[in-house]
């Protein structure tokens, strides 16, 4: 063992390129970490798995900067809230929404929704329609909402495909072509007398007129489908892989750093014990460490995670049961050439107790080691619990980047070409492992001199 001294290895892993961007992508995830706690509310963690969280997101889009490579542009998603709300009371009350859209794609937009919450009391009139770039005003629709004699609330969606909508927009096309019936709502709203796509900015005004009531809007949002959205795109259950992908990466350093410090301290602290106590101790507990060291640990997690449980906590306690072994062997072999040292010899002659021999003269000179082995080991419990989850036993509650794999996988992403669900999340396992081997390796080479070559 190499009595190298903490100031010395700081030195020495300075010199290190490769330790060097292992602590820049550590960096990195961290400050992704950080962001992903600050930025992301805690709910959005929670809903991961609830559809209805992720209904006014499309389906299976690709990420928006896919545009900034593309000739032709692909109709990005937007969802419109905070319209400016003018109210003008009277014996007819109106309370107006302005939604403004700038549309400059190559192609159509998927869908329009007009989503609200509104309470009020007796008869409302709903009248929506748009102002286009060539400023011709078009009705889109001129619905009375349910009556009610109390104040109540009220929701609802109205979606383009409303054959109300469709009819209206037909018969106020004048410069539409003998097969206009086959056009969607989309295509009538947003094309020029050509049928070419009309770029420009669109104003959307929805207007609500009551008889001496007075109406609020809770809330209220148009969506514009599109086929881009997002830095990362959705999936097929409409979620913001950039949601996941972020929350993943605290989720993987937690998984990795606790199952990486839990194991080395359990291997060090049991490798120490039966390597200074030796004889029949020391055989003894060799014996069970092979035991456990023998066995299939993939196969028997796959067995734990089926019949016990799939929570998270619980996986990190099966890969803490089969991690520590491995350090406990090389742990036991150091204490055995440490023990027979005079200094050593020495101690135990002046009386000291075994505890403070161990804790005094042979946990100091493998820290070193235990350092070493923890940066080595965090990789390993991150891939082992990222491909249980590919496997489908991992926690569906938590939007590791094992699950979104898993989720990719079972919705066929890679058949259907979806690259942006499965690249990403391997991209992020394949990263992190690799930051963590470039620093255990340089600490590695430091403390065997042998490497350092």
């Amino acid at each position: 063992m190499n009595d190298t001294s903490s100031s010395e290895i700081k030195r020495e892993f300075m010199k290190s390129r490769s330790g060097l961007v292992g602590i820049g992508i550590l960096a990195c995830l961290i400050i992704m970490s950080i962001i992903a706690v600050i930025t992301i509310p805690i709910d959005t963690f929670k809903q991961w798995n609830n559809p209805g969280n992720w209904i006014s997101y499309p389906k299976t889009s690709i990420p928006i900067w896919v545009n900034y490579f593309t000739t032709e542009k692909i109709p990005e998603h937007v969802i419109i809230e905070n319209p400016e709300i003018i109210t003008k009371d009277g014996i007819i009350s109106l309370t107006s929404q302005q939604f403004m859209l700038d549309y400059d794609y190559s192609d159509f937009p998927d869908g329009l929704i007009y989503e609200f919450d509104t309470e009020y009391s007796g008869s409302v009139l709903l009248h929506i329609s748009v102002i286009r770039p060539d400023q011709t005003e078009m009705l889109l629709l001129s619905t009375s909402l349910p009556y009610s004699d109390t104040k109540t609330q009220h929701h609802e969606r109205i979606f383009t495909t409303d054959n109300n909508i469709k009819k209206n927009l037909e018969f106020q096309s004048a410069n539409l072509d003998a097969n206009k019936n086959t056009k969607s709502s989309e295509m009538l709203i947003f094309s020029d007398a050509n049928g070419e796509v009309l770029n420009g900015r669109y104003l959307f005004l929805v207007n609500f007129y009551g008889v001496n009531q007075q109406l609020e809007i809770l809330d209220s949002k148009l969506i514009v489908g599109g086929k881009a959205f997002g830095l990362m795109g959705t999936d097929e259950l409409r979620r913001d892989l950039m949601v996941g992908l972020l929350w993943g990466t605290p989720l993987a350093l937690f998984i990795g750093i606790v199952v990486a410090i839990g194991s080395v301290t359990i291997g060090l602290l049991y490798g120490v014990y039966a390597g200074f106590k030796g004889k029949k101790t020391d055989e003894g507990m060799m014996r069970f460490n092979d035991i456990i060291y023998a066995l299939p640990a993939l196969p028997f997690l796959i067995i734990l995670a089926v019949t016990i449980s799939n929570s998270i906590f619980v996986i990190i306690g099966f890969l803490l049961i089969f991690s520590w072994v491995g350090i406990a062997k090389v742990s036991r072999s150091m204490t055995l050439q440490i023990k027979i040292k005079q200094y050593v010899e020495a101690s135990k002659i002046m009386g000291q107790t075994d505890s403070k021999i161990i804790s005094k003269h042979i946990i100091p000179q493998l820290l070193p080691y235990a350092f070493a082995s923890i940066a080595i080991s965090v990789p390993a419990a991150i891939t082992t619990e990222a491909g249980l989850s590919f496997l489908g036993l991992g926690d569906p509650t938590f939007p590791t980047w094992g699950q979104i794999l898993h989720d990719a996988h079972t919705f066929g992403a890679a058949s259907r070409g979806l690259w942006w669900w499965i690249i990403p999340p391997g991209a992020m396992v394949a990263i992190t492992g690799l930051a963590f081997v470039f620093i255990g390796n340089a600490l590695d080479a430091i403390i065997n001199p042998k490497l350092k070559r």
